[in-house]
Protein backbone atom coordinates (compact mmCIF):
# COMPACT_ATOMS: atom_id res chain seq x y z
CA UNK A 1 0.00 0.00 0.00
CA UNK A 2 0.98 3.18 -0.82
CA UNK A 3 1.80 5.71 2.12
CA UNK A 4 0.97 8.61 0.10
CA UNK A 5 -1.73 8.85 -2.58
CA UNK A 6 -2.83 12.24 -4.34
CA UNK A 7 -5.79 12.47 -6.40
CA UNK A 8 -7.02 15.01 -8.97
CA UNK A 9 -5.48 17.97 -7.09
CA UNK A 10 -6.32 21.42 -8.27
CA UNK A 11 -5.23 24.70 -7.64
CA UNK A 12 -6.05 28.06 -9.21
CA UNK A 13 -4.20 31.81 -8.36
CA UNK A 14 -7.04 34.06 -9.60
CA UNK A 15 -8.13 32.90 -13.32
CA UNK A 16 -4.54 30.67 -13.70
CA UNK A 17 -4.50 27.04 -13.52
CA UNK A 18 -1.59 26.20 -11.49
CA UNK A 19 -2.32 22.55 -10.87
CA UNK A 20 -4.51 20.45 -12.97
CA UNK A 21 -5.86 17.01 -12.03
CA UNK A 22 -2.25 15.88 -9.95
CA UNK A 23 -2.60 11.97 -9.58
CA UNK A 24 0.57 10.22 -7.68
CA UNK A 25 1.52 7.85 -4.75
CA UNK A 26 4.97 7.09 -3.04
CA UNK A 27 5.40 4.35 -1.31
CA UNK A 28 7.62 4.06 1.86
CA UNK A 29 11.08 4.55 2.09
CA UNK A 30 11.07 5.55 -1.82
CA UNK A 31 12.61 8.92 -3.02
CA UNK A 32 10.49 11.09 -5.66
CA UNK A 33 12.30 13.64 -7.40
CA UNK A 34 10.22 16.19 -8.92
CA UNK A 35 11.36 18.38 -11.85
CA UNK A 36 10.04 20.60 -14.49
CA UNK A 37 10.95 24.39 -15.64
CA UNK A 38 9.90 27.05 -13.25
CA UNK A 39 6.40 27.89 -12.99
CA UNK A 40 5.29 24.15 -13.82
CA UNK A 41 3.46 23.91 -10.68
CA UNK A 42 6.27 21.87 -8.34
CA UNK A 43 6.60 24.20 -4.96
CA UNK A 44 2.89 24.77 -5.75
CA UNK A 45 2.59 21.32 -5.37
CA UNK A 46 4.46 20.74 -2.39
CA UNK A 47 3.32 23.74 -0.31
CA UNK A 48 -0.19 22.16 -1.37
CA UNK A 49 0.25 18.88 0.67
CA UNK A 50 2.15 20.65 3.19
CA UNK A 51 -1.31 22.76 3.56
CA UNK A 52 0.53 25.64 3.32
CA UNK A 53 -1.76 26.26 -0.08
CA UNK A 54 -5.80 25.50 -0.05
CA UNK A 55 -6.86 23.22 -3.45
CA UNK A 56 -10.34 23.79 -5.23
CA UNK A 57 -10.42 20.30 -5.54
CA UNK A 58 -8.72 16.86 -4.95
CA UNK A 59 -7.83 14.37 -2.21
CA UNK A 60 -5.08 13.09 -0.22
CA UNK A 61 -4.60 9.38 1.41
CA UNK A 62 -2.09 8.53 3.83
CA UNK A 63 -1.49 5.30 4.47
CA UNK A 64 -4.37 4.03 3.01
CA UNK A 65 -6.59 6.22 4.98
CA UNK A 66 -8.49 9.98 3.64
CA UNK A 67 -6.13 12.81 5.10
CA UNK A 68 -7.93 16.16 3.57
CA UNK A 69 -10.50 16.23 0.66
CA UNK A 70 -10.35 19.53 -0.62
CA UNK A 71 -13.41 19.89 -2.85
CA UNK A 72 -15.42 18.84 0.28
CA UNK A 73 -15.22 22.37 1.73
CA UNK A 74 -14.80 20.87 5.38
CA UNK A 75 -14.45 23.72 7.76
CA UNK A 76 -10.89 22.82 9.63
CA UNK A 77 -9.57 25.01 12.76
CA UNK A 78 -5.91 25.99 12.44
CA UNK A 79 -5.08 23.13 15.17
CA UNK A 80 -6.67 20.21 12.57
CA UNK A 81 -4.79 22.08 9.89
CA UNK A 82 -1.51 22.06 12.19
CA UNK A 83 -1.93 17.93 13.15
CA UNK A 84 -2.39 17.36 9.15
CA UNK A 85 0.73 19.24 8.38
CA UNK A 86 2.39 16.97 11.36
CA UNK A 87 2.95 14.17 8.63
CA UNK A 88 4.82 16.12 6.18
CA UNK A 89 8.16 18.19 6.61
CA UNK A 90 9.32 20.87 4.65
CA UNK A 91 12.60 22.11 4.14
CA UNK A 92 13.08 25.54 2.53
CA UNK A 93 15.05 26.46 -0.73
CA UNK A 94 15.93 29.81 1.88
CA UNK A 95 15.96 27.54 5.11
CA UNK A 96 13.98 29.88 7.34
CA UNK A 97 15.74 29.36 10.54
CA UNK A 98 14.63 31.81 13.36
CA UNK A 99 17.35 34.40 13.80
CA UNK A 100 16.80 35.20 17.65
CA UNK A 101 17.44 31.39 18.29
CA UNK A 102 20.53 28.90 18.58
CA UNK A 103 20.72 25.65 16.65
CA UNK A 104 19.73 23.23 19.66
CA UNK A 105 16.86 26.38 20.49
CA UNK A 106 15.76 26.06 16.41
CA UNK A 107 15.82 22.18 16.65
CA UNK A 108 13.45 22.33 20.10
CA UNK A 109 11.38 25.39 19.78
CA UNK A 110 8.38 23.36 17.55
CA UNK A 111 8.88 20.49 19.45
CA UNK A 112 8.66 21.68 22.63
CA UNK A 113 5.38 23.91 22.20
CA UNK A 114 3.52 21.01 20.42
CA UNK A 115 4.04 18.95 23.43
CA UNK A 116 2.94 21.42 25.62
CA UNK A 117 6.54 21.14 27.63
CA UNK A 118 7.07 23.85 30.29
CA UNK A 119 10.36 25.30 31.82
CA UNK A 120 9.48 23.22 35.30
CA UNK A 121 9.24 20.35 33.22
CA UNK A 122 13.04 19.88 33.43
CA UNK A 123 13.35 15.76 32.87
CA UNK A 124 10.37 16.59 29.26
CA UNK A 125 12.58 19.57 28.20
CA UNK A 126 16.35 17.23 28.44
CA UNK A 127 14.80 13.88 26.66
CA UNK A 128 13.91 16.50 23.77
CA UNK A 129 16.94 18.37 23.63
CA UNK A 130 18.70 14.86 23.85
CA UNK A 131 16.41 14.20 20.68
CA UNK A 132 17.86 17.11 18.77
CA UNK A 133 21.53 16.43 19.82
CA UNK A 134 21.32 13.04 17.83
CA UNK A 135 19.65 14.74 14.78
CA UNK A 136 22.61 17.43 15.17
CA UNK A 137 25.10 14.66 14.53
CA UNK A 138 23.13 12.97 11.99
CA UNK A 139 23.24 16.30 9.41
CA UNK A 140 27.29 16.28 11.13
CA UNK A 141 26.45 19.38 13.30
CA UNK A 142 27.25 18.20 16.95
CA UNK A 143 30.04 21.18 17.50
CA UNK A 144 27.24 23.74 16.24
CA UNK A 145 24.40 23.27 18.91
CA UNK A 146 25.07 26.95 20.53
CA UNK A 147 25.61 28.57 17.47
CA UNK A 148 23.54 31.04 15.99
CA UNK A 149 22.05 31.24 12.36
CA UNK A 150 24.53 33.82 11.05
CA UNK A 151 27.37 32.32 12.55
CA UNK A 152 26.99 28.92 10.15
CA UNK A 153 27.32 28.51 5.82
CA UNK A 154 24.61 27.91 3.89
CA UNK A 155 25.10 24.30 4.25
CA UNK A 156 25.37 24.26 7.38
CA UNK A 157 21.93 25.85 8.10
CA UNK A 158 20.23 24.01 5.09
CA UNK A 159 21.12 20.86 7.43
CA UNK A 160 19.40 22.77 10.79
CA UNK A 161 16.76 23.40 8.82
CA UNK A 162 16.95 19.07 7.84
CA UNK A 163 17.29 18.11 11.25
CA UNK A 164 14.64 20.31 12.12
CA UNK A 165 11.82 19.22 9.92
CA UNK A 166 13.38 15.36 10.69
CA UNK A 167 12.29 16.73 14.46
CA UNK A 168 8.95 16.67 14.67
CA UNK A 169 9.15 13.16 13.27
CA UNK A 170 6.87 13.67 9.84
CA UNK A 171 5.72 10.46 7.70
CA UNK A 172 6.99 11.98 4.65
CA UNK A 173 9.98 14.35 4.17
CA UNK A 174 9.75 17.87 1.45
CA UNK A 175 12.65 19.41 0.03
CA UNK A 176 11.53 22.13 -2.22
CA UNK A 177 15.23 23.02 -4.20
CA UNK A 178 17.25 22.44 -0.72
CA UNK A 179 20.45 23.47 -2.84
CA UNK A 180 19.61 26.40 -4.83
CA UNK A 181 20.61 29.10 -2.63
CA UNK A 182 24.23 27.35 -2.16
CA UNK A 183 27.46 27.15 -3.99
CA UNK A 184 28.34 23.79 -5.60
CA UNK A 185 30.81 23.25 -2.73
CA UNK A 186 27.81 23.56 0.25
CA UNK A 187 25.48 21.73 -2.06
CA UNK A 188 27.50 18.80 -1.49
CA UNK A 189 27.15 18.74 2.01
CA UNK A 190 23.31 18.69 1.90
CA UNK A 191 22.86 16.57 -0.98
CA UNK A 192 25.70 13.96 1.38
CA UNK A 193 22.74 14.16 4.23
CA UNK A 194 19.78 13.78 2.13
CA UNK A 195 21.59 10.48 0.29
CA UNK A 196 22.32 9.49 4.24
CA UNK A 197 18.69 9.67 4.53
CA UNK A 198 17.66 7.60 1.67
CA UNK A 199 19.97 5.02 3.25
CA UNK A 200 18.09 5.05 6.33
CA UNK A 201 14.48 4.73 4.42
CA UNK A 202 13.49 8.24 4.85
CA UNK A 203 10.42 9.11 2.45
CA UNK A 204 11.28 11.76 0.94
CA UNK A 205 10.04 14.13 -2.00
CA UNK A 206 12.12 16.32 -3.50
CA UNK A 207 12.16 19.26 -5.82
CA UNK A 208 14.87 19.86 -7.38
CA UNK A 209 17.10 20.54 -10.09
CA UNK A 210 20.15 18.54 -9.55
CA UNK A 211 19.34 16.25 -12.45
CA UNK A 212 22.86 14.17 -11.33
CA UNK A 213 21.40 13.94 -7.94
CA UNK A 214 17.93 12.94 -9.10
CA UNK A 215 18.72 10.28 -11.28
CA UNK A 216 21.47 8.79 -8.89
CA UNK A 217 19.05 8.94 -5.82
CA UNK A 218 15.52 9.28 -7.00
CA UNK A 219 13.45 5.78 -6.79
CA UNK A 220 10.73 7.76 -8.71
CA UNK A 221 10.79 10.57 -11.19
CA UNK A 222 7.23 12.86 -11.87
CA UNK A 223 8.30 15.81 -14.56
CA UNK A 224 5.79 18.74 -14.54
CA UNK A 225 5.15 21.14 -17.06
CA UNK A 226 2.14 23.77 -17.29
CA UNK A 227 0.81 22.19 -13.80
CA UNK A 228 0.02 18.85 -15.28
CA UNK A 229 2.67 15.80 -14.82
CA UNK A 230 3.74 15.53 -17.96
CA UNK A 231 5.81 12.22 -17.19
CA UNK A 232 6.40 9.67 -14.69
CA UNK A 233 8.87 6.71 -14.77
CA UNK A 234 11.88 5.64 -13.39
CA UNK A 235 15.35 7.47 -13.27
CA UNK A 236 16.45 5.12 -16.31
CA UNK A 237 13.11 6.00 -18.59
CA UNK A 238 13.00 9.82 -17.70
CA UNK A 239 16.39 10.59 -18.75
CA UNK A 240 17.39 7.90 -21.37
CA UNK A 241 14.13 6.85 -22.68
CA UNK A 242 11.13 9.99 -22.30
CA UNK A 243 8.09 9.60 -24.20
CA UNK A 244 6.72 13.01 -23.94
CA UNK A 245 8.02 15.71 -26.09
CA UNK A 246 8.17 18.41 -23.32
CA UNK A 247 10.18 16.18 -21.21
CA UNK A 248 12.78 15.57 -23.61
CA UNK A 249 12.79 19.66 -24.61
CA UNK A 250 13.10 19.99 -21.08
CA UNK A 251 16.50 17.38 -20.55
CA UNK A 252 17.89 18.88 -23.83
CA UNK A 253 17.72 22.68 -22.63
CA UNK A 254 19.59 21.31 -18.90
CA UNK A 255 22.14 19.27 -21.10
CA UNK A 256 22.85 21.58 -23.61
Amino acid sequence: MAILEVKNLCKNFGNTEVLCGIDFSIEQGEVLAILGSSGSGKTTLLRSLNFLETPEEGQIFLNGSLLFDFGARQRQSEAQIREKRLHFGLVFQSFNLFPQYDVLQNLTLAVKLLSGVKRSQKEEAARIDAMAEELLARVGLSDKRHAYPCELSGGQQQRVAIARALALKPDILCFDEPTSALDPELTGEVLKVIRELKAQQTTMILVTHEMNFARNVADKILFMADGVIEETGTPAEIFDSPKREKTRNFLAKIYD
